[in-house]
């Protein structure tokens, strides 16, 4: 079993004591339910190559990334900074995220937030929305088409938008007819979890044009923002580059710079 099987079946685990605790109308208590949702889309667009800076302690092949971890104050980092948007990752057993620390920044945050999690049931789409999200990560690689058509329709249903991510050719047929428009580029496989930001330049070439189109990963040097600037991206999810530097604002202002 590779390490996203693993990650699967423990999100399996997790839905179902959600929804011990939970039910779908329930979600409506908590206190970002009903809070407008701002517009990831609307950002990409704006904007030549969009940035969205991602709150990262750890991953499963790198073990953990920013030692000295406080999700607020990396957030308060990349709102100075200017950033386009924000995504948290919110999975505990395998990142060391947690839904709280999205519910926490959705609390000052002026831009769209994303839940960045393994998401396989409607139930995770509402806790999304109740804890402040704006718009969802869906990874085709672990859900069906349907799937993704429900997910996404309940998503939208309550304001919220999708990133459809892909990390391969055969994957595209299950979101390219899905009324989300963004689909993420995931440079990194998931079964592997090795990077190339080729995957972005070869994928792209070949999704539709109405797409907006997202790189997700991989981003580790000046050559790589220089780069990805000759491919048809509308933004970048940046993560791991971020949560090594001394200072986020100053690597901040740096790939901005890179990429105008």
């Amino acid at each position: 079993m590779n390490i996203l099987d693993q990650i699967v079946e423990t999100k399996k685990d997790e839905v179902q004591k959600l929804k011990s605790h939970y039910t779908l109308s329930s979600f409506n208590d908590l206190k970002h339910f009903e809070k407008e949702c701002l517009s990831i889309s609307d950002r990409l667009r704006e904007i030549n190559i969009s940035i969205i800076s991602e709150i990262k302690k750890a991953s499963p092949s790198k073990g953990v990334i920013q030692p000295d971890f406080n999700h607020l104050k990396i957030a308060e980092s990349y709102l100075t900074a200017g950033t386009d948007a924000i995504s948290v990752l919110t999975d505990k057993n395998y990142f060391q995220g947690d839904i709280q620390y999205l519910n926490e920044i959705a609390d000052f945050a002026n831009v769209p937030l994303l839940r960045k999690d393994f998401i396989i049931d409607e139930f995770q789409v509402f806790e999304a929305k109740a804890h402040g999200a704006d718009f969802i990560l869906l990874i085709s690689e672990i859900l069906s088409k349907s799937q993704i058509n429900e997910y996404s329709s309940a998503a939208h249903e309550l304001g919220m938008q999708c990133l459809l991510e892909l990390h391969s050719e055969n994957e595209l047929e299950k979101i390219s007819s899905n009324k989300s428009k963004i689909i993420g580029i995931n440079n990194r496989n998931l079964k592997t979890f090795k990077t190339s930001i080729e995957t972005t330049f070869s994928l792209s070439e070949i999704i539709d044009d109405d797409f907006l189109i997202v790189s997700e990963s991989g981003f580790n040097s000046k050559d790589d923002f220089l780069k990805i600037k000759d491919s048809r991206t509308n933004g970048l999810l940046v993560g791991e580059y971020f949560m090594k530097s001394d200072s986020i604002i100053h690597s901040f202002e740096n790939v901005r710079e890179w990429l105008n």
